[in-house]
């Protein structure tokens, strides 16, 4: 074992650098790690130490050889951190961040009734003022999802009977403490009593 590389016996041609990490602490930090696809290269690579084939070491983990290959190229370059998959740069957001700022605020200081006709904004109302702002369309699903990343979520408030009797709800509440058996429940007669 020399400091600059090993060589994994048992035909296979991969060579490690990060010798110091032995199979059974790859073992460890995969068994510990949040990202799956990290812990499974790790494991690879650990099965691979141990002189398992490359073949042999990526189909225990549901892998191809290439894969193992590029997975110990990562290690070897960057350590442990290679084996985390890295950053996709995606599509990039229809808004700018300080667009989705402005939109925070306006869905937070909310709608005027008399104005907009409306008490509450919903996603087609949030949609079109995007469009009409910004020029930006965006689905209603990927609305939502904008929103929560931002730090709204859908929200409504507790329906309510529009005949509904409050001291009529009072007394079939159950009082406190009622779980435990301490209080009863006010019974018919009592009710009559009071009213």
């Amino acid at each position: 074992m020399g400091a600059r590389g090993l060589v994994i016996p048992r035909k296979s041609h991969l060579r490690f650098r990060w010798d110091d990490m032995g199979a059974a602490e790859l073992r460890r930090f995969a068994q510990g790690e949040a990202d799956r696809c990290a812990a499974l290269r790790a494991l690879a690579i650990a099965q691979a130490l141990e002189g398992a084939s490359r073949a042999d070491a990526a189909r225990v983990v549901g892998r191809e050889r290439q894969s193992l290959r590029d997975a110990v190229l990562r290690y070897n370059a960057e350590g442990l951190a290679g084996l985390h998959d890295r950053p996709r740069s995606g599509r990039p957001e229809k808004l700018t961040a300080a667009q989705r700022e402005k939109l925070r605020a306006w869905v937070l200081a909310g709608p005027d009734p008399e104005v907009d006709g409306v008490s509450s904004y919903r996603l087609l109302d949030i949609a079109a003022h995007i469009q009409e702002r910004w020029a930006a369309s965006y689905g209603l699903s990927a609305l939502s999802r904008m929103l929560h990343r931002i730090g709204l979520s859908w929200q409504t408030t507790r329906p309510a009977h529009p005949k509904g009797d409050a001291g009529a709800q009072e007394l079939y509440k159950k009082p406190r403490g009622h779980a435990r058996g301490r209080q009863r429940r006010p019974s018919r007669q009592d009710a009559s009593a009071v009213a």
